[in-house]
């Protein structure tokens, strides 16, 4: 039987002063996706449709990765580009309470901090990826995952409550000032890191030719192509249902705020167990195994919500449970996916080849959402939710022919590291 065990990374100092950065962002950027579209509606008398706009904000400048994570590549130290990022974020989430205080808040404001905002977590996470390698070693890559992930989902689970409460203590703009904050110690314990820069690389090659490289690279790769395909299937499909997912529980299933604030809460749970029995289930069943079954069970969970019926105490528990499947599953398909790909990719392409996985499967999510609320308002929101779920399922199909379901342990891969790391 698996037991908790406190070595590793538990004993890796830079391991943890890293993780407590992340943590703190994490709870921080949940007060702030509370905050952002609470402001928007009950201060500017935001619409539907503007609302919709300032999400799609959000996600808008992951279609510019490519281009930021070719930059990026070209910066042998990554902490100094980390550390710049969570300070940008501070400075502008500064100036939401400055303006409030003023009176000179607008709606435009809104959109241009999502953007900037935005721009910023996707130059952060590009620099990450190239970072995290020097930080952790192979052998921990999965423990890493696991730990960092574990910590998102309990600010997913708890993160919502804390922000509610300042929101309602010390209103919205005020509350953003608890993100802001969150981004100041980051920095802080990010520059505290000594890692050693990756070894510089000479180039004289246009931006753009680096971007194209990067994105070539990511679509032959063996593994990665497979990866990339995958995700975005099931990001796409599962944004058309998550766009309509709280409308449809409060609407359709007949749910109080209250419950469906427990639901979630309660089904947020799932994404922590997951993080931690992500790692010993690939042992147990093997990285491809867990992938493929993942895949399959973290969209038709979207499935319970649709066909929930019965009492109202009995659609609560199932749109709970729909949402405790849903976080446990996608644990158990980020954490290994995640690890793969930083065992198999060159070290002179990983912010690169990040770059061009985040404008791919994050720039797709916009586009679901959008289709997702077509949908709703022309066959249904239970038709959308059903089509969510059996469309995210047939992401299964990228992998049958992709060497990921025949992956047992990210250690076996290190044999092969240098021949799949080559540039195709």
């Amino acid at each position: 039987m698996w037991r908790p065990s406190f070595g590793g990374l538990w004993r890796d100092r830079r391991f943890l002063t890293f993780w407590s950065a992340q943590t703190v962002s994490e709870f921080g950027d949940r007060i702030t996706e509370l905050a952002l579209p609470l402001i928007a509606v009950t201060m500017l008398n935001a619409t539907p449709a503007e609302v919709g706009l300032l999400t799609a904000a959000v996600w808008l400048p992951n279609l510019l990765s490519l281009v930021i994570g070719s930059w990026v590549e070209q910066r042998p130290d990554k902490r100094p580009l980390m550390v710049a990022a969570d300070l940008f974020r501070l400075v502008v989430l500064l100036s939401l309470p400055l303006a409030f205080w003023f009176g000179a808040l607008t709606l435009t404001q809104l959109y241009v901090i999502a953007l900037l905002c935005g721009a910023a977590r996707a130059t952060f996470d590009t620099a990450y990826a190239a970072f995290f390698v020097r930080l952790v070693p192979m052998e921990d890559y999965l423990e890493a995952n696991s730990k960092l992930a574990g910590t998102r989902s309990l600010s997913y689970m708890a993160g919502p409550a804390v922000g509610g409460i300042l929101v309602q203590v010390l209103t919205a703009p005020i509350a953003i000032l608890g993100d802001a904050l969150t981004f100041v110690l980051s920095a802080i314990q990010i520059g505290r890191l000594k890692i050693a820069p990756a070894p510089p690389e000479k180039t004289d090659e246009p931006l753009f030719k680096r971007a194209l490289e990067g994105m070539r690279y990511l679509l032959t790769h063996p593994y990665l192509s497979g990866s990339v395909a995958c995700s975005t299937t099931v990001n796409f499909f599962n944004l058309m249902g998550s766009s309509l997912l709280i409308l449809y529980a409060s609407r359709y299933l007949e749910l109080w705020p209250g419950l469906i604030g427990i639901a979630l809460g309660i089904g947020a749970s799932g994404g922590i167990l997951g993080a931690i029995f992500a790692t010993p289930l690939t042992k147990a069943i093997g990285v491809g195994r867990l992938v493929a079954i993942s895949v399959v069970v973290f969209p038709a969970s979207v499935g319970i919500v649709a066909l929930a019926s019965g009492p109202i105490w009995l659609r609560a528990v199932e749109f709970g449970f729909a949402e405790f499947v849903a976080s446990f599953s996608v644990m158990c398909l980020d954490i290994p996916l995640m690890a793969l790909g930083a065992s198999v990719t060159a070290e002179n392409m990983r912010s690169r080849m990040t770059g061009a996985f985040l404008s791919i499967n994050y720039g797709i999510r916009p586009f679901g959402a959008v289709l997702g609320g077509i949908l709703g308002s022309l066959i249904g929101p239970r038709e959308t939710l059903l089509i969510s779920a059996v469309g995210g399922v047939f992401a299964v199909l990228w992998l049958l022919r992709s060497p990921i379901l025949q992956v047992t342990t990210i250690e076996a891969l290190q044999r092969e590291r240098t021949e799949l790391s080559s540039v195709p």
